[in-house]
């Protein structure tokens, strides 16, 4: 195993096999996702998963293809189901080999056949296409491809009786409309045979652990067929809710060479050489997204059941389009949030990848100031800047006045907000896990270190930034009598009134606190911001990131598993984020001055995730792993600020590529 390359260990049982996956995107937010042995573990699995204009999400259209051989009384069938009690067919047994360079690849060699398969899709454009290259040592051979195909939402399940479908059939094409009112096209270069089927009670091993819906019924409409002679023949089939009725396999070549074009010149264009680098380069793509109602850019959180978050976008940004050099990107995604704004607060999130825009959060808007300052770093563009100076100044004037959700600032200049509006905002009903009503450390940081770059950007550009320098000051006179904690040598997460009204400082040692020393502009002494980085690294530092909460708080729990009550009441009291490693390499390069051995000990860290790269999600970074070792990966596979975040902490604190 090595550069996403699996052999037939990897491949040979179900179990193993299913424990990586893999996902392209077609940036519109649509992708086409399994595990590397083909078998369906999850409700979000599907060769397109589509995004149509007239959907309110994300769709599951093409389910698999199933191929099978026959040649006299032999039959060979390639496809992975799991149904009750039982797995069948079983093709892995056939599978010798896989790899994702640039797109996922298969070798399967049962008995005289070697059949090769890779799957990509077209850059904006819900589609997704197929290639077949196999070599028959015999003749007589006849190979059938059956599309399971749904219409359905793809977080959930569908049974068939709710489903129904009507097909028109071509020579080498069909036409399928659903009861749920969405239509695609299957088309190929094999002939079309209608016999429709359901496939009853598939079911999906990760839905089963995590306590929600895991078994479905699949539509298969007919199959797709051809005699294979000696030697090697090609074959395509392609599905997309466009017209793809003229499509020819020389077509389908042609778009499979732009597209490992586009990905080669991202590399290209980022000018990384260094290896690591462009291996996590390589991940950064299918994250930047169009979003359907502005036209502009955005970034999907993670996959597969993210849309686009304010939070996350803001703080992935530099990594995934100030690192590859895509700036005309990183503008339109900085648009797209500032068009929304909204009394100083960018959204949270849209829901279902294109709704009403959700503004549930203190801190998005000040990662946004953030995120527009190393744009500008890395741009040097004072015409952007000039263009969305007033969205900085919104922000920070709602900031002073007060907000919606209780965020305000208080008579000690420092900020305040209601509950559930910081990063750690897990919900579980009406029951907020970790509530962080109140002043929340992190918070206060970033207020700080936004009114210092408001007023660094306004006096570029010649606006009047006394007010922003005042208030940065009071800040700074108030934050460390607020938030130091004597006996723990480092910051209190949170400063909060109990039920008469009296001050409490929250002791729980979280690595929120690691910002008041990463971001550019920070408050602390340089002694302190090293205890900071000492306590931070004592309790929660890991191989894959910072624990959200140290091991010895009531409160930990250092497995992230099980149903939606285990896994959310785990997912800030303990799970370790891999995101958060950025801001401590860059903390703890900050405190060490950079010393060689610093540098090289945090070489080492980011160097960790090689590893991981071809485990979970292939090429990708997870969204969390467990707080106890073997610190096992969990959450989504892909997730943008992880990914994000070590590619940023390596090229620019490690390698020193600084704008």
């Amino acid at each position: 195993m090595s550069g996403g390359r699996f052999g037939a260990d990897f491949l040979s049982t179900y179990e193993e096999g299913i424990k990586r996956e893999w996902i392209i995107g077609n940036g519109l937010g649509g992708y086409a996702s399994s595990t590397i042995i083909g078998a369906g573990t999850r409700t979000y699995h599907g060769l397109l998963v589509a995004t149509p204009e007239n959907s309110p999400g994300r769709l599951l259209l093409l389910s698999s293809l199933d191929e099978e051989i026959s040649i006299d009384e032999e039959l060979y069938r390639l496809a992975v189901h799991k149904y009750p009690d039982t797995i069948s067919p079983t093709g892995f047994s056939y599978l010798s080999e896989f790899s994702r360079n640039p797109f996922p690849q298969w070798v399967y060699q049962p008995g005289d056949f070697t059949v090769k398969k890779k799957v990509f899709m077209v850059h904006n454009s819900n589609s997704t296409y197929i290639l077949y290259d196999i070599t028959s040592r015999r003749e007589g051979a006849l190979l059938r491809i059956f599309p399971l195909v749904s219409s359905r939402d793809f977080n959930l399940t569908a049974r068939s009786g709710y489903l129904s479908f009507f097909q028109r059939a071509g020579t080498e094409r069909v036409y399928l409309s659903s009861s749920t009112g969405f239509t695609f096209h299957i088309s190929s270069s094999l002939k079309y045979h209608p016999e429709p089927v359901w496939y009853y009670n598939l079911e999906y091993d990760d839905e089963r652990q995590r306590g929600l819906n895991f078994q479905e019924d699949i539509f298969n409409p007919g199959y797709f067929e051809s005699k294979l002679e000696p030697g090697t023949s090609r074959f395509f089939i392609a599905a997309s809710t466009g017209d793809i009725s003229s499509l020819t396999l020389e077509k389908v070549d042609k778009l499979y060479l732009r597209e490992a074009n586009r990905q080669n010149l991202l590399a290209l264009d980022s000018k990384l050489l260094e290896p690591y680098a462009l291996k996590l380069l390589k991940a950064t793509d299918t994250f930047v997204v169009k979003n359907r109602s502005t036209g502009e850019n955005t970034v999907i959180a993670g996959y597969h059941w993210y849309s686009d978050w304010g939070r996350d976008t803001m703080i992935s940004l530099p990594g995934l389009l100030l690192i590859p050099y895509r700036f005309e990107e990183a503008r339109s995604t900085l648009n797209n949030f500032a068009r929304y704004c909204r009394r100083g607060l960018v959204p949270n999130t849209f829901p279902a990848f294109g709704g009403d825009p959700v503004y549930n959060t203190v801190d998005a808007s000040l990662w946004f100031i953030h995120a527009l300052d190393r744009y500008f770093a890395y741009t040097q563009d004072f015409l952007f800047l000039s263009d969305i100076w007033d969205t900085v100044d919104e922000i920070i004037n709602f900031y002073c006045e007060g907000t919606d959700f209780g965020i305000g600032m208080d008579t000690d200049f420092l900020i305040r907000q209601g509950p559930q509006l910081t990063w750690m905002d897990a919900k579980i009903g009406e029951w907020a896990i970790t509530p962080r009503a109140g002043k929340a450390c992190e918070v206060n940081a970033l207020w700080y270190s936004a009114l210092k770059t408001a007023s660094y950007l306004g006096t570029l550009l010649g606006e009047d930034v006394s007010t922003y320098e005042t208030l940065a000051d009071r800040v700074a006179s108030n934050f460390e009598n607020a938030f130091w904690n004597q006996e723990t040598n480092c910051l209190f997460d949170l400063i909060y009134p109990d039920e008469f009204g009296n001050q409490v400082k929250d002791p729980a040692i979280r690595p929120n606190q690691i910002f008041a020393v990463s971001l550019p502009y920070t408050m602390l002494s340089p002694e302190k911001e090293k205890a900071i980085v000492d306590r931070v690294e004592k309790d929660l530092l890991t191989p894959f990131g910072l624990r959200s909460l140290s091991t010895d708080h009531f409160l930990y729990k250092g497995q992230y598993l099980g149903d939606a009550l285990n896994r959310d009441t785990a997912y800030h009291n303990g799970t370790v984020w891999p995101w958060l490693l950025g801001a401590f390499v860059k903390a703890y390069l900050k405190t060490h001055d950079y010393s060689n051995g610093s540098i090289e000990r945090m070489k080492s860290l980011l160097k960790d995730f090689d590893e991981h790269l071809e485990t979970a999600g292939i090429g990708n970074i997870s969204e969390v792993f467990d707080g106890d070792y073997p610190h096992a990966p969990g959450g989504t596979v892909a997730q943008a600020w992880s990914v994000a975040e070590i590619l940023r902490a390596y090229v620019e604190d490690i390698l020193g590529i600084k704008p």
